[in-house]
Formats: C-alpha cells, sequence, structure tokens
C-alpha cells in the first residue's frame, strides 16, 4: 500500500514502513546468506566429484592398460592385425595363398529391366545356402558336382505381378534381407540387364542354391539355380575360403578376419603374400605410458583442488569454500592412506619404484624413463604392482568408486547440504509470509496514526484562531 505523504501528515508512511520492514528482515538476510554459502559448497562438491570420477577413469586406465597389445605387420597392405588381453608377445610368420570370397552368380540377358517377366502368377523362390563339392567347372557352370545345405535354413520370397521384372526381383531379394546382395548389371549387348546375385557371406559353405516353385515358368526359367542340378545362372566368382599358413602351419578361414590363429590376435587379410610376411606382438608401451602420465595429471588436478577448497583463511588468503568440511578432511585422510600402504605379492611396492613419486609440495611427478624400464624389465611385477587386489590403481579407482557410489562422502556431504539449503529455504518462505502480513500491519497502524495526528492538528489551529479571536474581542 502506498502512502503519499502530504501537508497534513506527521511524517512519511511509505519511507518509516520501509525502514522498520529492513530491520524486521535482517533475519531472512542472514538465511539467504546461508542458503547461498551452502549452494556455492554444494557446487564445489559438484567439482570435486568431476574430478574423483577423472581420476578413477584414471586409475581405471593405468590399470587396463597393461593388458594392451600391438601387432604390426611387415606387409600392411597384405594384412593387419589387433592384438587383445590375451595375446603374448612374439614374431610370427604369415602367408596368405587365398583370400575368402563369396559366390556370385549371373543371370542371362535381358532386353528391359522393367519389362514384366511371365504373366505374373506367383512364384515362389526359396534360396539356401551350402559347400559345392567335387565336379567340374567349365564357363561357370558345374557339372558332376554336389551341394550341401549348411545348416543355416532357407529363406523365401514371392515374385507376381507387383514386381516380376528385374527391377522388381532384385529390389524383392534385398528388401527380404537374404544374405544375397542383388544388383542390375548393363553388359552393353543387344540384351544387357543382367541380375547378378552375390552371397554377403564368404567361405566356401555361403554358395547358393535357388528353387522355383509355381508360377508360368518364366522365374524358373530366368534364375532357377542348383550347382548339383538345373543352372539358370551362370557362376562368375566361386565360393572359398581364405588359406594361409602361422609359422609354417596350415589354416582355412571361411572370413578374411581370421581370430585366433595366433592367441589373442584376429588378423585382417587384404591381398596375398608374394613372400610370408613377418607380425610382431609387443606390449603396448606407449599406451601405458600414457596412461601413467593421465594418471599423474588426474590425481594432482584432484589433489590441488581439495587442498585449495579445503584450506582455512592465513596470510590474508580467503578460506576454501569447503574449509573445515569433514568429507574432504576423509577423503583425504583415505588418499594418503592408500599411497602410504605398499603393495603385496611381488618385488615392488611402491609407486616411486617405476617413476611415480611425490615432491614435498604434495604433487606426484612422472619419470617416464623409470616407467617404461620397470615394465621391460619387470613386467610381472609392475602389474602386481599396479593391477593386483593390492595393487595402487586397483585400489585407487576402487576408491573412486566409492566415494562416488550412492550413500559415498561425495553423495552423502552432498544430500546433508541439499536438506540444509532446504530447511532453511521453507525458513525464509514462512518468514517472508510474515513480512507481508507485518507490513501491511505497520502501514495500516500508521496511515491511522498519521490521520490521528491529522485531526489533532486540525483540532489545535481551530482551536487557537477561536483563542485568538476571543482575546481580540476582549
Amino acid at each position: 500500500m502506498a502512502i503519499t505523504a502530504s501537508t497534513n501528515t506527521a511524517f512519511d508512511v511509505t519511507t518509516l514502513v520501509s525502514q522498520l520492514m529492513a530491520v524486521e528482515r535482517r533475519p531472512i538476510e542472514r538465511l539467504n546468506t546461508l542458503i547461498s554459502d551452502t549452494q556455492a559448497k554444494i557446487s564445489s562438491l559438484g567439482t570435486l566429484s568431476s574430478l574423483v570420477s577423472s581420476f578413477q577413469s584414471a586409475a581405471l586406465g593405468l590399470r587396463t592398460s597393461l593388458e594392451k597389445f600391438t601387432a604390426t605387420a611387415s606387409d600392411s597392405g597384405a594384412l593387419t592385425a589387433n592384438a587383445y588381453s590375451t595375446a603374448v608377445p612374439g614374431n610370427y610368420s604369415v602367408n596368405v595363398s587365398r583370400l575368402a570370397q563369396s559366390q556370385s552368380v549371373v543371370a542371362a540377358g535381358q532386353a528391359s529391366s522393367t519389362a514384366a517377366i511371365g504373366d505374373g502368377t506367383p512364384t515362389t523362390l526359396s534360396f539356401d545356402f551350402g559347400t559345392i563339392s567335387g565336379g567340374t567347372l567349365t564357363n561357370g557352370v558345374y557339372s558332376g558336382a554336389t551341394f550341401t545345405a549348411n545348416g543355416s535354413g532357407s529363406a523365401s520370397i514371392t515374385i507376381d505381378a507387383t514386381n516380376n521384372s528385374l527391377e522388381g526381383i532384385r529390389d524383392a531379394i534385398n528388401a527380404a534381407k537374404l544374405g544375397i546382395s542383388a544388383t542390375l548389371v548393363n553388359d552393353g549387348s543387344g540384351t544387357p540387364y543382367r541380375l547378378a546375385l552375390t552371397s554377403t557371406s564368404t567361405g566356401a559353405n555361403s554358395s547358393i542354391r535357388i528353387t522355383a516353385s509355381g508360377g508360368d515358368g518364366a522365374v524358373a526359367n530366368l534364375l532357377a539355380y542348383d550347382p548339383a542340378g538345373t543352372q539358370k545362372l551362370t557362376q562368375t566368382q566361386a565360393a572359398q575360403n581364405a588359406s594361409l599358413t602361422v609359422n609354417g602351419i596350415a589354416i582355412s578361414s571361411a572370413s578374411n578376419t581370421v581370430r585366433d590363429a595366433i592367441q589373442g590376435v584376429t588378423l585382417t587379410l587384404r591381398n596375398t603374400t608374394a613372400t610370408p610376411a613377418s607380425l610382431t606382438v609387443a606390449r603396448d608401451t606407449a599406451s601405458m605410458t600414457t596412461a601413467a602420465n593421465s594418471f599423474v595429471d588426474a590425481y594432482n588436478a584432484l589433489a590441488g583442488q581439495l587442498k585449495s577448497r579445503s584450506a582455512y583463511g592465513t596470510d590474508g588468503k580467503p578460506a576454501g569454500v569447503l574449509a573445515g568440511d569433514s568429507a574432504l578432511r576423509l577423503m583425504q585422510e583415505q588418499l594418503r592412506n592408500i599411497f602410504l600402504t605398499p603393495a603385496s605379492g611381488g618385488t615392488l611396492s611402491s609407486l616411486a619404484q617405476v617413476g611415480i613419486a611425490f615432491q614435498r609440495e604434495g604433487v606426484l611427478t612422472f619419470d617416464s624413463t623409470k616407467f617404461t624400464n620397470a615394465i621391460a624389465n619387470d613386467f610381472a611385477d609392475v602389474t602386481n604392482l599396479l593391477a593386483s587386489s593390492t595393487g595402487f590403481a586397483t585400489r585407487l579407482e576402487q576408491w573412486g568408486s566409492t566415494t562416488l557410489s550412492a550413500g559415498g562422502l561425495i553423495q552423502s556431504r552432498t544430500k546433508s547440504l541439499n536438506d540444509y539449503v532446504k530447511d532453511r529455504t521453507d525458513e525464509v518462505d514462512r518468514l517472508e509470509l510474515r513480512m507481508t502480513a507485518l507490513q501491511k500491519r505497520y502501514t495500516a497502524e500508521y496511515t491511522n496514526l498519521n490521520l490521528l495526528l491529522g485531526r489533532m492538528n486540525t483540532t489545535s489551529t481551530f482551536l487557537t484562531q477561536q483563542l485568538l479571536t476571543s482575546q481580540k474581542n476582549d
């Protein structure tokens, strides 16, 4: 309620009420300050949570880096390789004599790719996959061969008046996802359009058999294909397995991706070799060094923030947002205990022995030369030091997981602070309601007082005038 002072009022009600309310609102201002300070603590804990997560990931990365290997081929044009945690360091000789490939067959040429084939009576085409054995192959046609299904089952499509053109058949085969890729080829002849079918799988057992039933016979006359019988399609590429040797041992693979011919290694064959290619499998020292350096950086980032945010203000420096916070003190103590507790079970027990050492100011430093030498000379004990159940990377990764988990230090402390903010906010809301009522009361009281004073002034003026008049008449 806005009250404007006039010449008849004793004082400005609006100004007076505003001054009174400023005094009344001091508890709210104190509460808002507490809320703001607490929210800053919550935000600070959020930052620390992110840093703990990064440190946890770095500890995990350090541990898992010990499982990494490189696999390098001398002839990358012929083969490449990936090595996994079960690999064994060593040198291997690989000779690729044949690549795996899928079967391709092609139909007789047609004058049009859109003209109807047959009268549109429904024809069922059934597709099987298997192995062609024996017989002879002449100009893309088998004689005396046998076909053995691979047990994957058959799949069928229907060709009718809606799709009985080369384009329609192509689209029907592709849409059915039968394991066959269909395309049209234009060979430039008088009947140029030819339907080409290729198995999407490589290997000797991926050859195609097509059985046609129903219809008027036109579709069957174009597409029926049995390597052991009637063949209306011509083979342009035979299905075959890859053939290679590893250290002189013959290996056959249905795919050009060859797994575990070498323990823990996947070979990708790209071409045949004129001479055997060498393959070197070795521990990925570069990845281990990078992971160790990231571990040190992540720890220093976390430890630095724990220190600055928990610091008490001294020598003119402001206190940290979380100065004196019990959760931070406990986190620092837990980290310190982990680093001070040696790993067991090996000849190495401290991180300093592999080049990860504390300096006087509490930061970690990393000596990459010492680290790589330790890996080269004593890999088993380095693994024990970092990745065993008592290893530093293992324990620190577990600490990060526990600290961030539901009910962990950060979440519990954050919940406590959020509850505090909620309680104080509720208290502010209650006080704000009281302030609204109090301001209305003050405004009403002092407005009425102003009116009363105004009437008193009027009466006083009247009486004074009467008195003066009476004295004058006398």
